[in-house]
């Protein structure tokens, strides 16, 4: 596919949030000893661990096949250097790896001498010859000795970046496995990357999972992007933030400033700057992200450390691209040769990196991601550029050849604009392996021209029992900074068949035409200088590099006079830097005119430039002038001073007149005194307005005497206010009863500055109650708990309470209004309304609480009973606070209909009431279960008919369509249960022809007497055309509706229905007749025979006990329960009931069950796979013939993952 689009317009869509940064300080920061001394992390356990794989919702997953591209005849670019990184078997100084985690996320970085790989969960440093300097070790030895979940953990999702603007490394992964989230982030204190770090953490709370982080480098901070899971499972949207470069550089305690988009979007990459060339000064950084089928979405990020509440987060644009649908809808379907298991594809998002670079006279973005070519899979690239400060599309491609599947790409762009793009490659007949291709600057737009080239070739495909399809979750493709043209390229292959078994491969190539020969130019400014003996004089000598990388510049001077010195500070410069060049004139240096040539020399040019010196004689009285400290430092608002001495350098001592000049913008300079005597002193008041701009600035002092003129500069800094903060209390009036207690958050804000630690205090609390603060310190920016806590004998009435914030730079106050109030409490039932069969009762709660002041004791009484009904209280005398069972016994002679009972609770202080309305109802059961009637007696919604397919009989109800519908469709009923209970049942046949990820059958009970709600259909897709039972036990004379549901997503090519027929009510399960033995574990598991982890449990479907197949801790592989028996005569069928404690997915951890016809030879799966969490308990009904002989195997699968241990209950098998 070849696309070129110019300019394409960006378009507002859905704003993010819509406020300022939230600010998130370094919970921790300290400085480590060199890697080498470090002791090795303590990394993870010798366990195979699956990390999950946490989809994006919020976009399309299908949309247009995008169209394949023929292959090039250009021979692929050379491979000139290939070797392991971190995999399996590794070995290096550190020890030898075992893979223990999949997918192994593998990113790496190169620098001017070394490669630094890391993946999950080890790293290892590498010099460019592909010696292994140091590692491989845990991740976590980086945080070694750190203390907290950064030493501890070693959770994954690292990422490696080189920081080429300070020539340093940071490494970071996150802490999950324990609370609260942590990002773990490192910072090398030098160019070494085996030597140490400066290392920090970031609190990230204990209900925002911060997945997938990554990093880029910018000139004015470090940027992150994360996936935010409330509560480690919902996503919540990206949170973007900045991290405090210039600090972390310095070691110094560092903040993050976070912003957050809306759920629609996720995924987002951070631009990282590639090359030595900076954006523009004040560039935002970029952001962009996957929107539709058809677009990109790009943010900017403009972080101000100075007024963090300034800081700008674009709302997201959409940027139209080339139709497309991901890769495998978004999921795994990248086959493998001699298996057919397959593999991930992690298309709903864009593949790590952003990479930026600025070439001068455009900036270019360039990424990629996985999409769907015809009957394969391609890597989909795109040319970003910046034009008027937005990124528009400027070129597009879809790289796929043949009839392979390329997919985990990375690409990057050379100094010359070259492309170059690495991938995973597999199809039906090659094994994963690594790949890249590229193209030329001036190739024709959206196409990969360069042949393409393997890195390494797998020997083998992902294989083994536990059907591991994870892979990547990312590769990276970076740019050697020494030469800017050499591509760095690392990724994941396997060895052999096998899982857990990766390797990781490093290769480098380049493209044709990068590397042109380096140059520069040198000036000198002033050209022209004079010196009086005895003197010196400087001038600037800068370079300008004008092609290939920057070289060091070693500079020289010629032609200098006589008892003339002439030095460089520094020397030698990188090509672009500036010397300075000092001229020391002596004494008997004769005057003149002389042309100093200064030389710069370079691996690869010298050039020069003149400098020309005039050397005069003294004056008869001179004077000399200079001033101590020669640079000083003033914050906006403030002063600083110097002391200007002079001293008689010939003659006599004459009257020197002092003047400033150069000063900046609002800000004033004072002598005192004005005139001096030569050898005398005067000081230099600098004051600093408040608006004058932060930046170095020369100012020249000048001495005017009769006979001579000298000057001496005073260099001063001007920076930032001094720390500043405010408070604030929300809310700001808060209400406490005696005995109570009421709280308020206490927020700070950096204003200016830094943030310091703030210190809080109050005042002005009433006698008889206390004030907390927790924490009582924060960082400027947090925010603190103040708690009132009330005693008895506090005076109603209303304070004014006094919050004050101590810093070392400032303090501040905030009021707020605290409310005493007198002893109080509130009534409530719930629920509110019940209902009772005639010879029945319902219960409600009477709920008390303490409204303000001391707990007191409330009687409760009943009112407006109807005749024949009694009413009581469990218990009937409560603490405010506390709560209570109402029991209405409603008499078989009780009228139907609906009565209001006043519920009163009487204190000493106060007395209130509620009301429970009751219904009294005649019995009845489910009417027109078989639907032969059509839906007499249902409600229903959406797409429903009458069908002729039924169970029994000639009918059945066709919840949904056999044509695309867009949502829910349902029929429901509400019935009372029999006086002496029993259980529903139906059957049900689901037609679905897609994944129970859009389309499914459920169906739901709630009991209108509790108002409580199960799930008796836990969701199924499947089309094998058999009729499944479903049953549930009703409690007796409570009220129901049952809701029969169907869900289509509306797909045109797989419409989905669900048939439901037979629904009724029959009296509780009988006990089983002979044939099973202890069928309801009433006896522990006695005639059961046990594997794995098995257990009695108390939760049970009725009676006392059920079986508890597999373990509340994590375990490894099957557990189950197994009896054999011979089925009697008359019994035809054999039931059971299960629970599944499943907080994972079926692709990990389920349930089953088979039952085996020993007679028959045959063996049949009456629970398939399944993996719910809705506390509902289900039965399963299979055909036994009488006189067989049969086992039953109840089993539960647990994949050892800590966070999500599985278990299942079974119980009340039976035979009928």
């Amino acid at each position: 596919m070849a696309l070129l689009v110019v300019a394409a317009p960006a378009t507002p869509v859905q704003a993010d949030d819509p406020g300022g940064p939230t600010i998130i300080p370094s919970a921790q920061n300290d400085t480590s000893a060199p890697l080498t001394a470090l002791a090795r992390g303590p990394g993870n356990s010798g366990e195979h661990r699956t990390k999950p794989h946490k989809p994006i919702p919020g976009h399309d997953h299908t949309g247009s096949t995008a169209p394949s591209t023929s292959a090039s005849s250009t021979a692929a670019p050379a491979l000139l250097s290939s070797f392991d990184g971190v995999g399996n078997g590794f070995s290096g100084p550190s020890g030898t790896f075992s893979v223990n985690a999949a997918p192994p996320d593998t990113n790496g970085a190169v620098g001017p001498n070394h490669y630094v790989q890391i993946v999950n969960s080890d790293f290892a440093v590498f010099n460019k010859s592909g010696t292994v300097l140091f590692g491989p070790v845990p991740n976590n030895t980086v945080w070694s000795g750190f203390g907290g979940g950064c030493q501890t953990n070693n959770d994954g999702d690292p990422t490696v970046v080189y920081d080429g603007i300070a020539d340093r490394w940071v490494i970071s992964q996150f802490s999950v496995s324990t609370l609260p989230y942590l990002m773990c982030v490192a910072v090398s204190t030098t160019s070494d990357p085996t030597g140490s770090y400066y290392r920090y953490s970031f609190n990230y709370g204990n209900t925002s999972f911060p997945d997938y982080p990554k990093l880029g480098v910018w000139p004015d901070g470090y940027y992150l992007t994360v996936n935010l899971f409330a509560n480690g499972s919902t996503f919540s949207g990206a949170g973007v933030a900045a991290l405090d470069r210039t600090r972390m550089l310095a070691g110094q305690p560092a903040t993050q400033q976070m912003f957050q988009t809306s759920a629609l979007y996720g995924g987002l990459l951070p631009a990282t700057l590639d090359g030595s060339t900076f954006p523009p000064a004040g560039s935002p950084n970029y952001l962009v992200a996957l929107g539709t089928t058809s677009s990109l979405v790009t943010w900017k990020f403009h972080v101000d450390w100075t007024t963090p509440a300034s800081s700008t987060f674009s709302p997201a644009s959409s940027l139209t691209v080339a139709s497309y649908g991901e890769a495998c809808g978004g999921g795994t379907c990248i086959p493998q040769a001699g298996t057919t298991q397959r593999l991930d594809s992690l298309a709903d998002r864009l593949m790590y990196r952003l990479a930026y670079r600025n070439f001068g006279d455009h900036q270019s973005l360039v990424v990629d991601h996985s999409v769907t070519v015809g009957s394969s899979v391609g890597v989909r690239w795109y040319e970003l550029r910046v034009v008027g400060g937005n990124p528009t599309v400027y070129q597009q491609g879809t790289y796929a050849p043949d009839s392979g599947y390329r997919w985990m790409g990375s690409v990057a762009m050379d100094q010359s604009g070259n492309i170059g793009l690495g991938f995973s490659i597999s199809s039906s007949t090659l094994h994963p392996g690594i790949h890249y291709t590229g193209r030329l600057a001036g190739d024709a737009a959206g196409t990969m021209t360069q042949g393409e080239g393997t890195i390494v070739d797998g020997a083998g495909s992902q294989t083994g029992n536990r059907g591991l399809t994870r892979w990547g979750d990312y590769s990276a493709m970076t740019v050697d900074p020494t030469d800017g043209c050499t591509f760095w390229y690392t990724n994941e292959y396997i060895p052999a068949n096998g899982e857990f078994n990766w390797k990781t491969r490093i290769g480098t190539f380049k493209l044709p035409g990068c590397g042109n020969p380096s140059d520069f130019t040198i000036g000198a400014s002033p050209s022209s200088v004079s010196a009086i003996q005895g003197t010196s004089v400087t001038s600037n000598i800068a370079t300008a590099a004008t092609g290939g990388p920057a070289e060091s510049v070693t500079l020289s001077a010629s032609g200098v006079p006589a008892n003339t010195t002439a030095s460089f500070s520094p020397n030698p410069i990188t090509a672009g830097f500036s010397s300075t060049l000092t001229l020391a004139a002596g004494s008997s240096t004769p005057t003149g005119t002389y042309a100093v040539i200064v030389t710069g020399t370079a691996p690869s040019a010298t050039h020069n430039t003149t400098v020309t010196l005039t050397v005069t004689a003294p004056p008869a009285n001179d004077f000399s002038i200079g001033a101590s400290p020669s640079s000083v430092s003033a914050s906006q608002g403030g002063s600083a001073s110097s002391a200007i001495s002079t001293a008689v350098v010939s003659g006599s001592a004459e009257t020197v007149a002092l003047s400033a000049s150069g000063m900046p913008s609002g800000t004033t300079a004072s002598l005192d005194p004005n005139n001096v005597t030569a050898g005398g002193g005067s000081t230099l008041t600098l004051v600093v307005g408040s608006a004058t701009a932060p930046g170095t600035y020369s100012v020249s002092v000048t001495g005017t005497a009769a006979s001579a003129s000298h000057s001496t500069t005073v260099t001063l800094t001007v920076v930032g206010p001094p720390s500043d903060f405010t408070i604030s209390a929300n809310p700001a009036s808060v209400s406490a009863g005696q005995g109570g207690s009421a709280s308020s958050t206490i927020a700070t804000t950096v204003t200016s500055g830094s943030a310091e630690s703030v210190s809080f205090g109050a005042s002005g609390v009433p006698n008889g109650t206390s004030a907390a603060f927790n924490p009582s310190t924060v960082t400027a920016g947090g925010t603190s708990t103040l708690t009132f806590s009330a005693g008895a004998p506090t005076v109603p009435g209303t304070y004014t309470v006094t919050v004050t914030g101590t810093a070392p730079s400032a303090t501040h106050t905030t009021s707020l209004t605290l409310t005493i109030v007198a002893s109080d409490f509130s009534m409530s039932a719930s629920p509110s309304s019940v209902s009772a069969a005639q010879g029945g009762s319902a219960t409600s709660t009477i709920a008390t609480a303490v409204t303000s002041g001391a707990p007191q004791s409330v009687s409760l009484s009943a009112s407006g009973l109807p005749v024949g009904t009694t009413a009581t209280f469990s218990p009937s005398t409560i603490t405010s606070g506390g709560s209570s069972t109402l029991t209405l016994g409603v008499g078989a002679a009780t009228a139907a209909g609906s009565y209001s009972v006043t519920v009163t609770g009487t204190a000493s202080n106060a007395t209130h009431t509620t009301t429970v309305t009751l219904t009294v109802t005649a019995s009845s059961g489910i009417s027109n279960g078989g639907f032969e009637s059509g839906f007499t007696g249902w409600a229903r919604s959406g797409s429903t008919a009458i069908s002729s397919t039924a169970h029994s009989g000639t009918a059945s109800a066709m919840v949904g369509s056999g044509a695309a519908f867009n949502g829910d469709s349902s029929v429901a009923q509400t019935f009372t249960a029999p006086a002496a209970g029993g259980t529903l049942s139906f059957f049900y046949r689901v037609v679905c022809t897609d994944s129970v990820t859009w389309d499914w059958a459920t169906a739901t009970l709630k009991d209108n007497t509790t108002g409580t709600t199960s799930t008796v259909v836990a969701r199924t897709c499947n089309n094998n055309g058999v009729w499944v039972s479903a049953s549930a036990t009703l409690t007796a004379s409570h009220s129901y509706t049952l809701t029969l549901i169907d869900h289509d997503d509306a797909y045109p090519s797989d419409p989905t229905y669900t048939l439901y027929d037979d629904v009724s009510i029959s009296a509780t399960l009988p006990p089983p007749p002979a044939g099973l033995t202890n069928g309801g574990f009433e006896s522990g598991l006695t005639a059961w025979t046990s594997a794995g982890s098995t257990a009695t449990s108390t939760v049970a479907h009725s009676g006392a006990a059920s079986a508890r197949v597999g373990s509340t801790g994590a375990f490894n592989g099957d557990s189950s329960v197994n009896q054999t028996f011979t089925a009697p005569a008359g019994v035809t069928t054999l039931t059971f009931w299960y629970r599944v404690v499943c907080t994972d997915s079926v692709t990990w951890d389920w349930a089953t069950a088979t039952l085996r016809d020993n007679t028959a030879g045959t063996t049949n799966t009456v629970l398939p796979r399944t993996c719910t969490n809705t506390g509902a308990w289900t039965s399963k009904t299979i055909a036994v013939v009488p006189g067989h002989s049969y086992t039953l195997t109840l089993i539960d699968h647990d994949d050892a993952y800590p966070p999500d241990p599985t278990y299942t209950l079974y119980d009340d098998v039976t035979l009928q």
